[in-house]
């Protein structure tokens, strides 16, 4: 018989190419909202995925698509509750970010430490199993009614007046008016439109090795801690950053939670190749334990464990596109672009780029208007979003060299993460009472849309002299204290950064928002703060008041 198979008769509003977790997400939007939806992988789930720290803009944007949409499966992501009783037992808890700072040959300095524990009043985020909820999103997809076609390798993509025209190395042919591409770093479309810039245009250098592990001693046994030095959170209770200069080493657990039936934990090792380039002939496991012996607590960690399958080593990461849309096609997520996952980007840029993407596909398939034009808003989120998290991560790198300059980016970052977080709450919060969806646009309309708080114009000069002050030190036109100083000097004089938390106190290692740290934030914000602050933190802040009395998480 032959492998040729016939056309289908039937023309698809949209072919995504990718069934991951950013192609599965959209395609569970569209058919839910009435398109016709295609949906194709080169592989089959259950699929070994990395990208597991979520973070609490991201749970916004779940909640808002899930609403918005009509997609109660995103809801279900948004909490580690939701996860380990609806989808599966297999997710970690996530309930701060920590940073442990090393130096080669040296015991780790317990002086150098940094945490930022999530407020009480947001559910647990989950540390994500990727296998489980991709699978997930996949399965709601094809409930809503998208066709799925697994083990489907591209062959082409040809694009004619009419539509666009999918096919197979098996033969397989379909017709769409509109093509997603998902599928990641060997995008289909880049290659076939050479969209790949070269060299890619971002600053930030890294390569990376991962793998998942077993027997994996948990930070808190290594790393003993009592007292002052004891931080308020375990560190195995949320995301361990290892940083060292120029690189960092993570450690996500999938088993640091009482209703966890998971007994692995997600490593990987990121450094720049310019520094750490690879040995020629060495293999990846032998690389990442080569790096782990420079450093005692880290090479401590690690002793024991066990990797559960083979080793990923790659070479630079970062990779970036001349535009992500144009007639009839968009590239999404990572098949338009990568940084690096030190601040826990991915998923969260992930699901920005889908909303602002999805209510465009509904009004083109209504319209039969697939036009460039109508989703360059989409390019422009997609590029700031990138632009924005390399200038971060890169700002990030140099400041690793020194301790000093790397807490007062730690500052900049996490209250910026907070704040915008805070926003993204506030529009929900008013398009939820309203029904009207420009509260949702007007965070597409912003001057930092590569920002999380992306339109506040003190953050942005704030971010902007974090990242000229991380570039002078690591051009050596400046010392580290120098620049250092010159940010808490910046952070102090910032009437939008709040009091109480700890964020202009350069000596406080464990940023832990306690009730009564909470209580003095609202009475600064009530009395002291500017007016757009205290707008955003009360009305943050009053609503999580209300849901603590109903005995509710904010979200």
């Amino acid at each position: 018989m032959s492998e040729l198979i016939e056309a289908e008769k039937v023309t698809y509003d949209v072919a995504i190419l990718g069934a991951g977790f950013a192609g599965s997400m959209l395609g569970a939007i569209l058919a839910r909202n009435g398109a016709k939806v295609l949906l194709v992988d080169a592989k089959a789930h259950p699929k070994f995925a990395i990208g597991e720290s979520t973070i609490p803009n991201m749970l916004v944007s779940l909640r808002t698509m899930s609403e918005r949409y009509k997609v109660p499966e995103l809801m279900t992501l948004a909490t580690l509750t939701a996860c380990q009783k609806i989808i599966s037992p297999w997710h970690g808890k996530k309930d701060h970010f920590a940073f442990l700072n090393h130096q080669e040959g040296k015991q780790q300095d317990p002086k150098q430490v940094t945490m930022f524990n999530f407020p009480s009043l947001l559910h647990e985020t989950p540390h994500m199993y990727r296998q489980d909820t991709d699978a997930y999103l996949f399965h709601a997809a094809i409930k809503y009614g998208c066709t799925a076609r697994v083990n489907f390798t591209i062959a082409d993509v040809d694009f004619d007046d009419s539509g666009v025209t999918v096919s197979s190395t098996r033969g397989e042919q379909f017709r769409s008016r509109y093509v997603v591409d998902a599928s990641g770093y060997r995008s289909p479309l880049a290659e076939k439109f050479a969209l790949r810039e070269d060299p890619c245009r971002y600053k930030h250098h890294s390569r990376a090795i991962w793998n998942h592990m077993i027997d994996l001693k948990t930070t808190d046994e290594v790393f003993k801690r009592t007292g002052a030095d004891k931080p308020p959170v375990p560190f195995y209770e949320g995301t361990v950053h290892h940083l060292f200069p120029r690189g960092w080493s993570w450690v996500i657990a999938f088993n640091n939670h009482k209703d966890s039936k998971n007994p692995l934990c997600s490593v990987g090792l990121t450094m720049d190749p310019r520094m750490y380039p690879k040995t020629p002939g060495m293999s990846p496991e032998e690389d990442f334990w080569k790096h782990m012996q420079r450093f005692p607590g880290m090479a401590a960690q690690f002793e024991g464990a066990r990797p559960m399958r083979e080793w990923v080593g790659t070479d630079r990461v970062q990779y970036s596109s001349k535009t992500t849309v144009g007639d009839r096609w968009v590239l999404l997520a990572h098949a338009a672009a990568f940084i690096d996952p030190l601040f826990s980007r991915g998923l969260s840029n992930t699901c920005e780029a889908v909303n602002v993407l999805a209510w465009r596909i509904l009004r083109a398939v209504g319209d039969d208007d697939f036009s460039a034009d109508r989703f360059e808003g989409v390019n422009t989120r997609q590029q700031a979003l990138f632009d924005g998290n390399d200038k971060l991560v890169n700002a990030a790198y140099a400041s690793f060299e020194n301790y000093g300059l790397w807490t007062a980016v730690f500052r900049i970052w996490a209250w910026g993460s907070n704040a915008g977080t805070f926003r993204a709450h506030e529009a929900y919060r008013r398009w939820r009472s309203t029904g009207d969806e420009r509260h949702l646009n007007e965070l597409e309309e912003v001057k930092n849309p590569g920002l999380h708080w992306s339109d506040h114009e003190g953050y942005g000069e704030l971010f902007e002299d974090m990242v000229k002050q991380c570039g002078d030190f690591e051009a050596g036109t400046i010392t580290g204290e120098q620049a250092t100083d010159a940010l808490y000097d910046h952070l102090n004089r910032a009437p939008f950064v709040p009091d109480h938390w700890g964020w202009k106190d350069r000596n406080l290692r464990f940023i832990n928002p306690t009730p009564v740290k909470i209580a003095r934030t609202m009475l600064w914000a009530a009395t002291k703060a500017p007016p757009d602050v205290r707008r955003l933190m009360l009305g943050f802040l009053r609503e999580a008041g209300k849901e603590q009395l109903l005995g509710r998480k904010i979200f």
